[in-house]
């Protein structure tokens, strides 16, 4: 079994053998449209972990905000960690800053739905579009007040 077939049937299989073409250099054999399916698979995964990672961020800083008694050390760090996640996977994609404004407003989007969910205060209650920058919700020193 070879190429497009295992492609279909078994992916595991197929990408070892893929990869093995690759590297002895048989692009002749090689199934080249799926490998540039996947490949540019790959580049919407980095970007929808951007999402996720500034959707946990944004929603702990609307907590932050709108649920006062919530904060302690837990939330400070979890904030912290997110900031920290989201600077390294920048690192590793720095392409993936081109797309910042339209990821952060897709993140907030889903970050105002949980954070209602989350504190039981209607969604009215958040800000309808992100009320602060990147630099602001990456800045160490921000935290906002309502």
């Amino acid at each position: 079994m070879t190429g497009s077939y295992l492609y279909d049937k078994d992916f595991y299989a197929w990408a070892k053998e893929q990869a093995n073409l690759l590297r002895v250099g048989d692009l002749a054999r090689a199934d080249i449209a799926h490998i540039a399916e996947e490949i540019e698979s790959m580049g919407r995964t980095e970007k929808r972990e951007l999402v996720s990672r500034l959707t946990v961020l944004l929603l702990h800083l609307l907590k932050w905000r709108h649920q006062p008694v919530g904060r302690g050390n837990s939330s400070r760090l979890s904030i912290a960690n997110s900031r920290d996640e989201i600077t390294d996977h920048l690192a590793d994609n720095p392409s993936l800053k081109s797309l910042l404004v339209p990821t952060l407003v897709s993140a907030y989007r889903y970050a105002r739905r949980k954070a209602a969910v989350e504190t039981s205060l209607a969604e009215e209650t958040f800000p309808e579009t992100c009320p602060w920058t990147f630099e602001e919700i990456m800045d160490e020193g921000f935290w906002p007040e309502a």
